[in-house]
C-alpha cells in the first residue's frame, strides 16, 4: 500500500515496532471496523479531527491509520511525555507534546506545520481532553485545529470512532475485555473551508470552523453508535 515517501525513515521504523506490539493486543482484545480512509491523501500534508472519548483512543486511531498506510502524528498532551519511557516511545514515533498555553504551544503548532509540510497527517482531538458530554457525543471545542487549518490551508478531514471506551472507561485504568468489543474509526470527505479562506483569522472566523468540524464529527458518529445526537454541542466549563 502506498504511502506519503516523505515521513521520516526513524519514524517509520519505530510505528513498525509499536504496531506489532498494539496490532497484537488489538487482535488478542477487540474486533476492527476501520473505514472512509479512502478520503486521507498521500500526496500531501492533512489534519485529522476526531472525536475523545477515552485514554487509550489513540492506540486505536493510530492502530486505524498504519493498518491503512498512514503514520499519525498526533498533538499530545505534554503530561504524557513526563514518564521517560514513555516518552522515549512518544517521540520515537513523531508524537508532538503540546501545552494550552505560553511558548510551548506555539512550538507545538510550529512542528505540526513542518509534519504537514513533509507531507505527514497530524491528528488533533479538538476538544482538547476526553468529552465531558454525558451521552459521550462530541462537546464544544477549542479552536487550534481551526487556527491550523486556516493558516495552513490544509486539506481537513474530520473523523468519528466508537468502542474503545468499552474496553476502558472514560478516565479508568482497568481493561474489560469480555465479552469481546468492537472499536469502530470512520474518516469522512474533506471539509470544504474555502468560504474562510481569506477572512482574518479572529475568534469568530475561528468559532465557525470549529463548529463546522465538530457538526462533521458528529454526522459520522452518529450511524457508528446507530442514534442520534443531541441538536446542540454540550459546553463544558474550561
Amino acid at each position: 500500500m502506498a504511502t506519503a515517501p516523505r515521513v521520516p525513515w526513524s519514524v517509520r521504523a519505530s510505528f513498525v515496532g509499536v504496531g506489532a506490539v498494539v496490532g497484537s493486543l488489538r487482535w488478542l482484545l477487540v474486533n476492527r471496523e476501520y473505514d472512509g480512509f479512502e478520503h486521507i491523501p498521500r500526496d500531501q500534508g492533512c489534519i485529522v479531527c476526531c472525536n475523545h472519548v477515552t485514554e487509550i483512543d489513540p492506540l486505536v486511531v493510530g492502530h486505524a491509520f498504519y493498518v491503512n498506510g498512514f503514520y499519525p502524528h498526533f498533538l499530545a498532551k505534554d503530561s504524557l511525555f513526563r514518564n521517560p519511557i514513555a516518552a522515549a516511545v512518544l517521540r520515537g514515533i513523531g508524537q508532538i507534546p503540546v501545552e494550552r498555553r505560553g511558548a510551548s504551544s506555539a512550538k507545538s503548532l510550529h512542528e505540526a506545520r513542518r509534519v504537514l509540510d513533509y507531507g505527514g497527517v497530524i491528528v488533533i482531538y479538538p476538544e482538547g481532553t476526553l468529552t465531558r458530554d454525558p451521552g459521550l457525543w462530541p462537546m464544544q471545542a477549542r479552536t487550534g485545529a481551526a487556527r491550523l487549518a486556516l493558516e495552513t490551508r490544509a486539506t481537513i478531514v474530520p473523523m468519528a470512532q466508537w468502542g474503545a471506551h468499552e474496553l476502558v472507561k472514560p478516565y479508568g485504568r482497568s481493561v474489560h475485555p469480555f465479552p469481546r468489543k468492537t472499536v469502530r474509526v470512520r474518516a469522512g470527505a474533506p471539509l470544504d473551508l474555502s468560504a474562510h479562506y481569506g477572512r482574518p483569522i479572529e475568534r469568530e472566523v475561528l468559532d465557525e470552523v470549529t463548529a463546522l468540524i465538530q457538526r462533521a464529527s458528529t454526522a459520522l458518529l452518529e450511524p457508528l453508535r446507530g442514534e442520534r445526537a443531541p441538536a446542540e454541542l454540550y459546553a463544558a466549563e474550561r
